[in-house]
């Protein structure tokens, strides 16, 4: 089902014929990766410091969209509910993990989870609701509209739950003394945190108004664009645009909504009491985990193959001349006291005894 059949405007003839698209090859994308080439001698250039993460998010875009495009052309090609379904499962956990441990900057104990559910539950609901419903699409796992459509509610999502829950988090941190002095004043836990809530949701959601003040105006968004580039007629198109806005913005206010309620229920305890040891302001622990991995992995084929070599290289105990092992210092003096007999030990310790001048 195409996107005029989807809209019901087929049989009106507003849809034109389907023009065959180009067939991109691999060096187009070569041609357009130049680009990146020139950000990176920029950056460089001027001591921006992006030029790592500039060719390494370059190189990720490639890998996962290779494997995406892949993997929904075995899905389409299936037409399987299950595979549906499984896909959308799959989108949502990797959104929930880029959110919690590579965009976020401060996390609670139980972020990820609280992310999962409530960036599920939202576009899971919200997609649904409008490809059903606004789109009128059937059946409604037709792979080709569902996804898509919930691929383009996740990222805008994530990025709300991102920017809500980071805002929250800084401010219990920041503003803790506060925050406690209402909580003695008799306030409850929402009347101290409901300024904190507002402020998370007023920037969670900023992004997305501002997108949809200036789409139409200024920039033509990406799905209107592709369906004009498919063939689709130019109303079509900008109908299709109207309903993703509007439900990327349901689903990025449900989502935040209950992330940061959950963030508040987390960070204070059954008596309302603030607990800031739950917040966790460190880097993402994947990087970590994998150093840490990394690091005991070394240690132990170091000491399997050379355990003798590997300890004394990492103590640094002698120097090496001329093939020969020469001790240190300080291996000298342990070695000397060792090899003292009882008799000399007696005598030095006689001579350091100071002598009593008997009267």
């Amino acid at each position: 089902m195409d996107f005029c059949a989807m809209l019901g405007d087929k049989d009106k003839g507003d849809c034109p014929d389907n023009k065959p698209m180009v067939e991109l090859q691999w060096y187009h994308v070569a041609i357009a990766s130049t680009l990146i080439i020139v950000n990176g001698l920029l950056s460089i250039m001027l001591g921006l410091g992006l030029e790592k993460r500039l060719f390494i998010s370059a190189i990720r875009c490639v890998v996962q969209l290779t494997i995406m495009g892949m993997v929904l052309q075995n899905i389409f090609d299936a037409k399987s509910p299950v595979l549906v379904m499984l896909m959308a499962l799959l989108l949502i956990t990797l959104g929930a993990n880029e959110a919690v441990f590579n965009v976020s900057k401060r996390r609670h104990i139980y972020m990820f989870p609280s992310v999962l559910v409530s960036m599920g539950c939202s576009c899971l609901i919200i997609g649904t609701f409008g490809t059903r419903l606004a789109m009128g699409v059937d059946p409604l796992h037709s792979a080709k509209e569902f996804i898509p459509v919930l691929g383009m509610l996740l990222g805008n999502t994530m990025t709300a739950i991102s920017l809500g829950l980071d805002q929250c988090l800084s401010q219990l941190s920041e503003n803790k003394e506060k925050i406690e002095l209402y909580l003695s004043m008799g306030a409850t836990r929402w009347e101290a945190c409901r300024p904190i809530a507002v402020e998370a949701m007023r920037r969670a959601m900023m992004p997305t108004i501002n997108q949809m003040s200036i789409i139409g105006l200024i920039s033509i968004p990406g799905m209107m664009t592709g369906q004009l580039i498919a063939g689709a007629s130019v109303l079509n198109a900008a109908k299709s645009q109207q309903i993703i806005m509007f439900l990327i913005s349901g689903a990025a206010a449900f989502g935040t909504l209950s992330s940061v309620l959950i963030c508040l229920r987390v960070c204070f305890d059954s008596s309302d009491r603030l607990r800031p040891e739950r917040i966790i302001k460190t880097k993402s622990v994947i990087p970590k985990a994998w150093r840490d991995f990394a690091q005991r992995t070394s240690d132990r084929l170091g000491n399997a193959l050379c355990c003798c070599w590997y300890k004394s290289s990492s103590s640094s105990p002698s120097v090496e001349e001329g093939g020969r092992r020469t001790p240190t210092p300080e291996r000298e003096r342990s070695r000397d006291q060792n090899e003292r007999t009882p008799n000399d030990q007696h005598v030095e310790a006689t001579e350091r005894t100071p002598l009593v001048r008997s009267s």
